[in-house]
């Protein structure tokens, strides 16, 4: 799987601006709404909330990775969301998050979903590359982070 097939600019905010859960995952579906990944909004929006339900996708070390598998998508789409100064996300290790990496995946499919996660996994796990996500100014300097 080739991230730069999956990720592009107008996919990518810097600028997180939700204050509750629901928010800042509506912020960022409304990311892949505009840039023509997802037209189901209300059916995906309740999905994503679902798994929220179940147990918090925030991870650790300030990042949380909403998703949900649904027939929205006939293949994987993601949007990665910044949030400077943190929200707390239920994470595992209490922690704020401030990088928001939200993918959808298509209910029959497994495999792309955990090879993204296992790529964009071996980018965020460096302490230098979070922090360079964080400092991002744009879209451009996201991407850079994943060497695209």
């Amino acid at each position: 799987m080739k991230l730069k097939n999956i990720l592009a600019p107008e996919l990518i905010t810097v600028d997180v601006r939700g204050t509750t859960k629901k928010e800042i995952i509506q912020e960022l579906l409304g990311l892949l709404v505009k840039a023509g990944r997802v037209s189901e909004v209300d059916m995906v929006l309740g999905e994503l909330m679902e798994r929220e339900r179940k147990m918090s996708t925030g991870i650790q070390h300030g990042v949380a990775i909403p998703h949900a598998k649904t027939k929205a998508v006939k293949n994987l789409v993601a949007c990665i969301g910044i949030k400077k100064e943190g929200f707390d996300f239920q994470s595992l290790d209490g922690e704020p998050s401030r990088i928001f990496i939200m993918t959808l995946s298509p209910i029959d499919r497994v495999g792309p979903h955990v090879q993204f996660l296992a790529e964009i996994s071996m980018v965020i796990k460096t302490e230098e590359a979070r922090a360079r996500l964080i400092q991002a100014k744009n879209a451009q300097e996201v991407l850079a982070v994943f060497g695209l």
